[in-house]
């Protein structure tokens, strides 16, 4: 089971108390304290990297350069650290692959909650292979692969995670609270709207290309996946 944290951030004193913070947690933890530096550990230990906690301002090259970068050929959680509290800039962040963000300066109690969470998706995702169909969609959880009309669908960690809570509870209607606890997790603490957000992302990339969508929005109510065109 990968336990390994690279944390990204070049105030050293928070680097320091975030990183004794995950060791004592049972985290195995690894720090850099810019881009370049990030992106040679990030090489290094790759295949033990249970999450990336990304800094946005750093020297050399900047956090959202270092994700892009990571994003061509690997999909390892990333939240992002920030001081940039504008909702333009958490949302690019979200389109450039971060699975999450924190806004500094947050309680460590938040941030240890939102990597339990990913550790607790990491624990499910080792679970025997299956696969998922409706209609012409079908998910591998072995190999991770989506298709739809025999195409393959790239998504992201989080939008692979909504689609396949979907795909196991097809037909059900479920709220954004339902939502959230079930993919992000009970101890989620940003906003709801998240939901709507990636619920958009998942129908452009799933839905965007076909006549038939599998994605339902239940107005006042929430989201569902089921074959209602046939």
């Amino acid at each position: 089971m990968k336990n390994t944290i690279l944390i990204v951030e070049d105030e050293r004193s928070l680097s320091s108390y975030v990183s004794k913070e995950l060791q004592f947690e049972d985290f195995d933890v690894i720090v850099a304290n810019d881009g370049i530096e990030a992106l040679d550990l990030y090489e290094k230990h790759q295949n033990d990297l249970l999450l990336i906690l990304l800094d946005w301002m750093l020297p050399k090259l900047d956090g959202m350069e270092v994700l892009r970068r990571i994003r061509k050929h690997d999909q390892v959680p990333v939240i992002v650290m920030t001081a940039r509290d504008y909702v333009g800039d958490k949302v690019a962040g979200l389109d450039n692959g971060a699975d999450d963000y924190i806004t500094k300066p947050f309680e460590i109690e938040e941030l240890l909650a939102r990597v339990r969470v990913i550790k607790r998706r990491a624990q499910n995702m080792s679970e025997p292979d299956q696969t998922y169909q409706i209609a012409d969609l079908t998910l591998n959880t072995k190999s991770h692969q989506v298709t739809r009309n025999n195409e393959n669908v790239q998504l992201t960690r989080r939008e692979y995670d909504l689609l396949l809570f979907f795909l196991q509870h097809i037909g059900k209607v479920f709220t954004r609270d339902e939502l959230l606890d079930n993919v992000w997790g009970e101890d989620f603490l940003g906003q709801q709207n998240v939901v709507d957000v990636y619920v958009g992302y998942l129908r452009s990339k799933v839905d965007g290309k076909n006549t038939k969508p599998l994605i339902q929005t239940i107005r006042g109510v929430g989201y569902s996946l089921e074959n209602v065109a046939k």
